[in-house]
């Protein structure tokens, strides 16, 4: 087997791949918590995924991946924000600590909130799913959104709004549901 420069295999690197890239979608959420901008907390991840790789051969494989993973986010995370001067005053320790336990107290319901969501946006009509996914997943803005739709911004921004309303409506409503059962 042909070994890389930085002395691990393409198995090793592989497996870090999958890793990481399964988890990901749970560190965007928990850094999300502790970054309060979107393109800042995709900077931390970054640089957490290097840590990441970088601390990789001290991995447990018979422990989960995510949990190690937001230990590292967390501390990247603290860093980050020491960097940022604009976001000095959410660095004490006490409400980032704060943050992460009730992060960690509200995962549960998170997760069946994220998994209704999911489920609600599968029942929308394929133009809003479009126009939600668009938006949402793909970071398209909402000019290129009205130009690829033929709408005004305006009514894109309305559009989004009202299916905003509708998923929220949609996932109350599992909630409900799952609660009575």
């Amino acid at each position: 087997m042909q070994k890389r420069a930085s002395g691990r295999d393409d198995r090793n690197q592989k497996q870090f791949i999958r890793l990481f890239l399964a988890s990901e979608p749970e560190l965007r959420r928990y850094l999300a918590v502790l970054v309060p901008n979107l393109d800042d907390a995709q900077e931390v991840i970054q640089e957490t995924a290097t840590v990441l790789w970088e601390k990789f051969d001290q991995y447990d494989s018979s422990l989960p991946f995510t949990p190690w993973a937001c230990r590292f986010a967390l501390n990247i995370s603290k860093q980050w924000l020491a960097r940022q001067r604009r976001w000095a005053s959410i660095l004490r320790e006490d409400l980032a600590t704060q943050l992460v336990r009730r992060r960690e107290a509200l995962e549960v319901e998170i997760d069946g909130r994220l998994r209704h969501l999911e489920q609600c946006v599968e029942k929308l009509p394929a133009t809003q799913r479009t126009l939600i996914e668009g938006y949402y997943s793909r970071r398209i803005g909402v000019e290129r959104l009205a130009a690829e739709s033929g709408r005004s911004a305006d009514a894109v921004y309305k559009a989004l709004q009202r299916i905003r309303h509708a998923l929220q409506g949609c996932i109350d409503q599992a909630v409900r549901e799952e609660v009575a059962t």
